[in-house]
């Protein structure tokens, strides 16, 4: 039989191993992550890859934040920003997001997450961005020949997190993802991998949960995307300077394919206060894109609780920082949670954000949790 000394012990031993361990990823991601940064060259590959609603954000809370939210997610819309976040949710969640933009587009968000300690998080998204009616305009018809057409891109994601150990979760995604035109359409497979740990640094009583919150996400490694459809088909003539049947000849145009926007994501968040009612947190994110320069987001948010029926929430951010030529700017945004029945709840989150010449969007949240 072990004495109580040999048990001291083992419990020692254990809690160092796990504080090896953490220092260990985390010194892996810092490792690994400004690799990532000394890669990126000149000139920047703007406007070089397909779906770029991919590349928007998505919910109230982390828009609010100026998309700092890497680290900090742990509701549905993790499906978008970090897998891993799935993983750290307190119950089952349903989210809707709409996001009106400029020139009648929207960008719309629709999650479920179920969740269950012993299994894990699994959870369905679904993003999409429809931009609005235009006319069919023509060389002969410049003003509209008085048809319309549309167009609507669309991700649909499957996700799995699982807490490995309570400071530690993994994430994964894989999403389908299409994009149409008038009669031309193009698709794509990807995955999206992420991980989470909380660490005892700066935390309250050695509480990993307290402490600071490393995040890192690898978004939309995939396939690449070609469009294909009828307005590609036209007759051409082979050879103009013989007669013959040679006018009318089936023909294609051969589109090239393109890739999807690659989005490595690494970020952390801490609360310098923290207390029975009060919480401040801020959070930075620094973003290295494959088709465009690297970016920090930062962002902090203020929570007061009202005993356990509702917490309120201000948030503020700023995209887009030592961006090339960048249209992001400050952002906004409040939420209000309101707990019911147990451990049911309800929320809603609003974010105003800038993009510069374009002028403002702003995103309207509802979650429900049970």
């Amino acid at each position: 039989m072990l004495s109580c000394r040999d048990v001291a012990v083992h419990r020692k031993g254990m809690t160092m191993l796990g504080r090896l361990s953490k220092l260990l990823l985390l010194a892996t991601l810092i490792a690994i992550f400004p690799g990532m940064f000394v890669h990126a060259q000149e000139p920047y590959r703007t406007g070089t890859t397909a779906a770029n609603f991919l590349e928007v954000g998505f919910g109230g809370a982390g828009q609010a934040l100026g998309d700092a939210y890497v680290s900090m997610a742990e509701d549905v819309t993790s499906i978008y920003w970090n897998p891993a976040g799935l993983g750290f949710m307190e119950g089952s969640e349903i989210m809707a997001s709409v996001q009106p933009w400029f020139a009648d587009i929207d960008m719309n968000f629709l999650g479920f997450g179920y969740s269950r300690p012993a299994l894990g998080t699994f959870a369905i998204g679904i993003i999409s961005a429809t931009y609005g009616d235009e006319l069919v305009t023509t060389v002969e018809s410049p003003e509209g020949t008085g048809e319309t057409f549309d167009g609507q891109d669309l991700s649909v994601n499957f996700s799995f997190s699982r807490r490995l150990v309570d400071w530690f979760s993994v994430g994964f995604t894989g999403k389908y993802i299409t994009s149409r035109i008038l009669n031309e359409s193009a698709s794509a497979v990807a995955m999206d991998i992420g991980a989470i740990i909380n660490t005892e640094f700066l935390s309250r009583g050695g509480n990993p949960a307290t402490g600071l919150k490393i995040g890192m996400s690898i978004s939309n490694y995939g396939t690449r995307m070609r469009y294909d459809g009828l307005d590609l088909r036209r007759p051409i003539d082979i050879d103009p300077n013989n007669q013959g049947n040679f006018n009318t000849v089936p023909a294609e145009f051969d589109l090239d394919s393109w890739e999807l926007p690659l989005i490595f994501r690494f970020g952390a968040s801490f609360h310098p206060i923290l207390t029975s009612r009060n919480q401040i947190t801020l959070s930075v994110n620094a973003l290295h894109p494959n088709n465009n320069s690297e970016s920090v987001n930062v962002g902090g948010e203020y929570q007061y609780k009202f005993s356990s029926t509702a917490v309120f929430t201000l948030r503020g951010g700023y995209k887009g920082l030592f961006l090339a030529d960048s249209e992001y700017g400050a952002s906004l945004g409040a939420g209000l949670k309101l707990m019911y029945v147990g451990n049911k709840s309800i929320g809603f989150d609003y974010a105003y954000r800038d993009i510069g010449l374009l002028g403002y969007a702003q995103s309207y949240s509802i979650t429900l949790g049970f």
